[in-house]
């Protein structure tokens, strides 16, 4: 590429290279905003957690053998049971004992979890190097997706604007 002993790349080629070298930077910041969500707390649990969580879900509240009666789920008691004590250390589910088994309850609704996954990606993407970056692909995806939701956006931006003036003129 470079002219031998110059270390320079001729001009008709520079052009090519550097675009090259934007679309790589571009593919490799979407690739972490990526990853930042994969690591989301649904995406971190595994197939069964997965159908446990949303049979207790289901149910309001369960043991064992009830989510084992569930058609969808086939395996056995004690892999159920590991699953559940699991999903209990892990914070999703509390606890009681109910006669010589515990009642499992889901600690957060459904909603409660998707937005709490989607605060720790959120999160996860302000404190990154590449912030400002992360936030215009937002941006450009949203108005991509649907220009009513853009404006629905920018007055959601106005509207904490304006709640953090309050706060700095108190």
């Amino acid at each position: 590429m470079c002219r031998r002993g110059t270390g320079r790349i001729p001009p008709h080629r520079g052009k090519l290279f550097c675009q090259c070298l934007k679309y790589a930077f571009v593919i490799d910041k979407m690739n972490t905003l990526r990853s930042f969500f994969e690591t989301t707390l649904w995406a971190q649990l595994g197939p069964l957690e997965r159908q446990v969580l949303e049979a207790v879900w289901g149910r309001g509240s369960a043991t064992v053998h009830e989510v084992r009666e569930d058609v969808a789920i086939w395996q056995t008691y004690t892999t159920i049971m590991t699953t559940m004590d699991r999903l209990f250390k892990k914070g999703l589910f509390d606890r009681t004992p109910d006669g010589r088994a515990f009642r499992y309850s889901a600690r957060y609704s459904p909603k409660e979890l998707q937005g709490m996954s989607a605060a720790s990606s959120i999160k996860q993407i302000l404190e990154s190097e590449y912030a400002l970056l992360h936030l215009s692909y937002f941006v450009e995806a949203v108005g991509a997706h649907d220009a009513r939701l853009l404006d629905q956006l920018q007055a959601l931006v106005e509207r904490q604007r304006a709640q953090l003036g309050k706060g700095e003129q108190k």
